[in-house]
């Protein structure tokens, strides 16, 4: 690729774990400064610390993603801190797997409020100052659950179609302006996410987070005058998807 992350300071939502852990640690490896957030704060300060001993510049620190206040409190320490934010990977989310008829309205608003309504108010924080600069990337962790749909998930579903439109919708706003951003729709993956919701899930039909992760590398590492709005990364053996 024509560019590294030397240098780039990301934020990575849902940081302490899974996916978000991965994510934190490939774009770390490219030699990005990372801004691990997570609603559980001692999550990403052991990542933090973990990183920090490698070399690395890295900050773990407490973010509700629906939280306004909060998040535009965390944007806005980043910017103090390294003058910044290149990089905004939304991850964090959510689910409650329940039939339609079982789903609480607050069921419902829990899940967007992590899913969809974070995402929003986070890329809305951070627009400003990637318009300022002209240039920076936002990239929406979706899922098959925006492609198609199963039982039991409507709020996720929900959530998801959404993401998927938002993301769509920031990137012809951030365009003209230098802004990328991309959405990633991820398949199924052996994170915690559904391995401790369904422990029974075979393993094979799973992906390495890992893998993910470098797909999102991938995408932040493409040169300037390119911007991939949407990619699908699934499994080989993936069951939600054809």
């Amino acid at each position: 690729m024509a560019n590294d992350l030397k240098g780039r300071v990301a934020l990575v939502t849902g940081g302490g774990r899974g996916l978000g852990e991965a994510i934190c640690r490939n774009l770390a490896a490219a030699g990005a400064t990372i801004v691990a957030a997570d609603i559980r704060n001692d999550t990403v300060e052991a990542l933090a610390g973990q990183l920090r001993e490698q070399g690395v510049s890295a900050e773990g620190v407490r973010l509700d993603v629906g939280n306004e206040q909060n998040a535009t409190r965390v944007i806005k320490d980043i910017i103090e801190r390294f003058g910044r934010v290149d990089i905004l990977v939304n991850n964090a989310g959510t689910d409650v797997t329940l039939a339609v008829d079982e789903l609480t309205p607050e069921d419902f608003d829990r899940v967007v409020r992590t899913n969809l309504r974070g995402p929003f108010l986070l890329s809305k924080t951070v627009f400003p100052y990637m318009r300022q600069r002209g240039m920076g990337h936002i990239v929406n962790v979706v899922s098959t659950a925006a492609k198609r749909t199963w039982a039991n998930a409507t709020a996720y579903h929900a959530s998801k179609w959404g993401l998927l439109g938002l993301s769509h919708a920031l990137h012809v706003e951030g365009r003209p302006l230098g802004i990328k951003v991309t959405a990633v729709v991820a398949g199924g993956m052996r994170t915690p996410f559904i391995l401790d919701r369904f422990p029974d899930t075979p393993l094979d039909v799973l992906q390495d987070p890992a893998n993910v992760a470098e797909t999102i590398r991938f995408v932040l590492m493409q040169p300037a005058e390119t911007v991939i709005p949407e990619i699908m990364v699934i499994p080989m053996r993936e069951t939600s998807w054809p």
